[in-house]
């Protein structure tokens, strides 16, 4: 990243982490959220799936939740996404479900978190569905890579992860799991990490980006590319094109809130796009790093205020 946005980023994560800012954000800034936040339940969010079915466009939807205190709470959240995961085969909408390691338990028992999610995933597999383990902060990369190989061997192979670009690791992970035919989504990245292990010019996590999406695609390896840089988006249909992949080998992967016209007009040029559809009252963390991505997004939830 450049200086400019670097610095826009840790400012404003260190303003969303002051314990003030926090509780006024919860009191009040639900309506702000909502540019981002399909709904505070379930059933909002399987009605905001239907309406980008419509278009033409798929879903991942994420029952939002992390860094949880008690497993009590990981408990409520594995059951969450079950009745989520009944809920889109009773319905019909077009969608997965990610969720995030950290709420189902990860750092308080790894191995309890491991059953929630098996739970999860064995529950996918019997409504014929799918299940992307996100990845978070460099803490958990490790273990989430674990935990999904672990599944697969088990015989759970409708799960997959994401590998985030701005890692030095990253290359190395794609490649191992890419072996293992593990499903990817690939991505930037979205927390603060070290010089040490992360990438932190805008140039090198682009071009390490690239490489990791151009290793997908010419091993065959159905490929998720998750961004909203048009630059992105545009060499991979370029890519494509010059290379004869097939549009039903990729597909894009935007947030809910962000470029929703561009993600219409994508599904109709005939490309695969999924939206990442997020709902719940947990949505303050989600919702700050969003914020912190770019101050365009910021502007947006102004303007979506005054409207």
């Amino acid at each position: 990243m450049n200086l400019g946005s670097t610095l826009y980023r840790k400012t404003m994560l260190a303003i969303a982490g002051n314990p003030t800012v926090k509780k006024l954000s919860l009191k009040y800034g639900r309506r702000l959220a909502g540019r981002f936040v399909a709904s505070d339940h379930l059933q909002g969010a399987l009605q905001e799936v239907a309406s980008l079915n419509r278009l033409g466009i798929s879903a991942t939807i994420d029952a939002l939740g992390e860094g949880i205190r008690h497993l009590d709470e990981a408990r409520t959240y594995r059951d969450e996404y079950l009745k989520l995961l009944d809920a889109i085969a009773d319905t019909g909408v077009n969608a997965n479900v990610s969720l995030k390691p950290t709420q189902m338990g990860l750092a308080l028992d790894a191995d309890a978190c491991y059953h929630h999610i098996q739970a999860i995933v064995s529950r996918a597999q019997e409504r014929g569905n799918f299940v992307r383990i996100d990845m978070e902060d460099s803490s958990c990369t490790q273990a989430t890579i674990d935990m999904t190989i672990r599944l697969h061997r088990e015989g759970l192979t409708n799960v997959g992860t994401v590998l985030q670009a701005y890692l030095h690791r990253t290359e190395g992970d794609a490649t191992d799991l890419l072996d293992r035919q593990i499903r990817l989504r690939l991505v930037k990245g979205a927390y603060r990490e070290p010089a040490n292990i992360a990438f932190q010019r805008k140039e090198e996590i682009i071009a390490n980006f690239r490489k990791i999406i151009r290793l997908h695609l010419d091993r065959g390896a159905y490929t998720a590319i998750a961004s909203h840089d048009e630059a992105i988006v545009g060499w991979v249909k370029q890519y494509a094109r010059e290379h004869g992949i097939p549009k039903d080998q990729f597909e894009f992967q935007m947030l809910y809130g962000l470029r929703m016209k561009d993600q219409a007009r994508l599904a109709k040029e005939g490309y695969r796009v999924r939206c990442y559809v997020p709902y719940g009252t947990m949505w303050y963390p989600y919702y700050t790093r969003r914020l912190a991505e770019k101050p365009a997004n910021l502007w947006l939830v102004v303007r979506h205020l005054l409207r």
